[in-house]
């Protein structure tokens, strides 16, 4: 919906103004309808606005209100809002505006930062106590909406993306190692805290963090699913989840259509943005705006999945629109993709939804996509092979069909400075996977991806990817009160059909049945699987350029040995390896880390 940043000074000195201003600037491509300032003594917070509810100047930000003595910059939206106003309004409040900002710091006034639990979302947000001068910042459970921060013990700096944060000066750009060991290992996600800087961190999913006047603050983590077996659900079967699972997720669609503006539809071809069109039309929702991408074939590969998304769109009569990407477009789109990255990501999806929401942020401004279910419900390849394993030996079999590579392969690409003393990847997810909770293997892989993995991968990618063209995405997948009853549904009816089982079969009926039974699909962009020409160029003029020979990041053998046979090395999921090398280069090219 947004952006946000801010300054908050626990030294005695006036936030810098002007830092803060540039940090806005750096974020108009996520909010081009609007600009705000607001400072007081030790805090100065800025915001870009993108208008999706409450569209006058009531709704702007920073909202300053004077009854409350608060200042609010959020990024998001409360999908319950209006439900909220009405409980509010009830214990007494009263409104100016009918934005979802205002319900959010009369939420806070009446809760605390026990607010949080009220809210049914996506949201980053800041609050700031007038006469306190305490610090309130919250992310939302799934971590659908960004929050950077630039710690020192003087000051705290925070933005929505990390390049605005760069903007503002003074952050240390030195490469955190073991970030850099999780970005080889983990397809390119760095797990909050960390990111690959060691001067810049994000706060995590789920968290509230009070901040007092004098930089003291505390943490609290308001949300953890539990994936294990509800016991009021024991005689449940396989129909029983069916219904169960088909109710949420049509509430999730709902709730995702609340906006003073239109919402359209991203239409992949698969089952699951499929099945959001399938409940919208169920709803009654007309005119319904779908879009869907193609690429010029590769490699032997198909670059479009229109076959099946036109057949969705036939089937409800949408509003659907085949945007076909010409390859002169795709080289430039690249360059875009990075300067847009919040940080380093390597999936091809990246340029096909950077060059998707380029063309929809044309017609709409908000969005429905299926992004998520995968995650949540067992429809990746790795799942299968966890679901016989004993749940004391998860951490290895995990490793093995998930990590793009193992500890020996890391000392053989990474020059020995980028080293770690420890296996840091496997630390972490052997951390991860003895937290309480999660009964199988299977149970505790896939809450590692929901609540980590998905959050700086996939969802990362479509936040930076549509923001980069004020298109805002909402994820009814990711709904919190989906995912934790998806977190019960037992692994067997999640990985039977293929995947996604329990999916599958309460879409039948919903969704014409050639989608449910296709092969799974993705956003193809073959010309970056399968590197030549241009495209092959590009990466081996981001991994031989001065500033990456000064960094010295990778071992140079093994460099010019991809760069001999670049579609050669691949991950253990199947990506180009020389890539994922390149587009960690052009980020930091892009960013001026030099």
């Amino acid at each position: 919906m947004c952006g946000i940043a801010g300054e908050i000074r626990f030294d005695q000195r006036v936030a810098d103004g002007d830092a803060v201003q540039r940090m806005t600037g750096c974020q108009s491509d996520r909010g081009p309808d609007g600009s705000g300032f607001w400072a007081h003594e030790h805090v100065a917070l800025g915001h870009r606005r993108l208008a999706i509810i409450d569209l006058s100047e009531a709704g702007a930000q920073p909202m300053v209100d004077t009854d409350l003595g608060l200042s609010i910059v959020f990024n998001g939206c409360i999908y319950n809002h209006h439900q909220l106003r009405a409980e509010l309004q009830g214990l007494g409040h009263r409104f100016f505006s009918t934005s979802d900002t205002e319900v959010i710091g009369k939420a806070y006034a009446e809760w605390g930062m026990d607010c949080v639990g009220h809210l049914l979302g996506m949201f980053a947000f800041v609050v700031v106590e007038h006469a306190s001068g305490r610090v309130m910042m919250a992310r939302d459970r799934l971590g659908i909406k960004p929050l950077y921060l630039d710690e020192r013990p003087d000051r705290l700096r925070f933005a929505s993306t990390l390049p605005a944060l760069l903007a503002a000066g003074d952050v240390d750009t030195s490469i955190d190692r073991t970030a850099l060991e999780y970005y080889l290992t983990f397809h390119s996600v760095v797990p909050a805290p960390r990111t690959i800087l060691n001067g810049v961190r994000k706060l995590p999913p789920a968290t509230v963090r009070m901040i007092e006047p004098d930089g003291r603050f505390t943490e609290h983590v308001y949300w953890t699913p539990a994936f294990e077996r509800d016991a009021s659900r024991a005689d449940w079967d396989d129909a029983d989840w069916q219904e169960a699972l088909i109710g949420s997720l049509r509430t999730a669609v709902e709730r995702r259509m609340v906006a003073d503006v239109p919402v359209g539809v991203l239409l992949s071809g698969g089952i699951d943005s499929s099945l959001v069109v399938a409940l919208l039309a169920e709803a009654g929702q007309s005119d319904l705006a779908t879009f869907s991408i193609g690429f010029d074939s590769a490699g032997g590969e198909s670059g479009d999945e229109f076959e099946y998304s036109t057949l969705v769109a036939e089937h409800f009569g949408t509003d659907h629109h085949r945007i076909a990407i010409d390859s002169g477009r795709l080289l430039p789109g690249i360059d875009g993709t990075v300067a847009a990255m919040s940080e380093p990501m390597v999936s091809h999806d990246c340029v096909a939804f950077y060059l998707l929401s380029e063309d929809v942020s044309q017609s709409v401004k908000v969005v429905q996509s299926g992004q998520g279910a995968d995650e949540v419900l067992g429809g990746y390849d790795w799942y299968p092979p966890l679901a016989s394993v004993p749940r004391d030996q998860a951490v290895e079999a995990y490793s093995r069909v998930f990590f793009d590579r193992r500890r020996p392969a890391l000392e053989k690409l990474l020059n020995r400075a980028w080293l770690d003393e420890t296996d840091a990847p496997t630390a972490f997810i052997r951390a991860r996977f003895a937290e309480p909770g999660a009964e199988t293997a299977v149970d505790a892989a896939l809450r590692n991806d929901t609540t980590v993995m998905l959050v700086d991968d996939p969802v990362k990618r479509v936040d930076n990817m549509t923001m980069a063209w004020g298109l805002e995405a909402r994820v009814p997948f990711l709904d919190h009160e989906f995912v934790e009853l998806v977190a019960a549904i037992p692994p067997e009816l999640k990985l039977s059909d293929g995947g996604k089982g329990v999916l599958k079969r309460a879409s039948r009926g919903l969704v014409p049945d050639a989608v449910i039974d296709r092969t799974k699909g993705y956003f193809p962009v073959p010309a970056i699987r399968q590197l030549e020409g241009p495209y092959f160029e590009r990466v081996r003029a981001a991994l031989t350029d001065p500033a990456a020979r000064r960094r010295d990041l990778f071992d140079a053998g093994t460099v010019e040995s991809m760069l001999a046979a670049p579609n050669e090395t691949r991950t253990t999921l199947g990506s180009n390896a020389l890539w994922q090398l390149a587009l960690l280069e052009m980020w930091l090219q892009e960013n001026g880390i030099r």
